[in-house]
């Protein structure tokens, strides 16, 4: 508990705003992905997309809120909770992905197609399943496909944002 009194208040309120810039970064890469070189998200990268955002916003709302207290655990504890859904979210997508292919779940309709036709509990349920297209492996670095490193990513904003809350907390 004393390691975490050492850090600065200065320090805590740029990683708040570090981790807003790294999520508009990842946003930024995974448009890349798609429109310069064609990679066409599946279902589940839409959602990790999403969480991506959702950490952003959390990111953003506690470096807004880092003078006063509410406020900014607020946006810790949405940044925590985002980042849990985002974990889970890629820890998904990456059991899909290992999966063998005769138990991979057969591909279904277009994601704007399913949004025009089914209703909305319906629709983030199927969303959340995944299909066929989400098994594909289409880019790896380091050895690591884009679901693997989006969940190390998530779990390190959920790591830092945790060690915050408690810095915060203790005050």
């Amino acid at each position: 508990m004393s390691l975490l009194k050492r850090i600065p208040d200065g320090a805590l309120s740029a990683g708040y705003f570090a981790g807003f810039l790294t999520c508009i970064a990842l946003l930024g890469a995974a448009y890349y992905f798609e429109y310069a070189l064609y990679l066409e998200p599946c279902p589940l990268c839409i959602v990790q997309r999403i969480a991506t955002l959702m950490v952003g916003i959390g990111c953003l709302w506690a470096f807004l809120g880092r003078n006063t207290q509410w406020p900014l655990r607020i946006g810790l504890l949405f940044t925590s909770a985002s980042s849990v859904f985002g974990a889970w979210v890629a820890n998904h997508h990456v059991t899909i992905q290992n999966l063998p292919a005769d138990e991979v779940p057969v591909c279904g309709p277009g994601l704007e197609y399913m949004i025009e036709t089914l209703p909305p509990s319906e629709l983030i349920t199927t969303i959340l399943k995944g299909d066929g297209s989400c098994a594909d492996v289409s880019w790896l670095f380091l050895g690591l496909t884009m679901p693997q490193w989006m969940l190390v990513v998530f779990l390190g904003f959920l790591v830092v944002s945790v060690v915050a809350l408690v810095r915060v907390w203790s005050r």
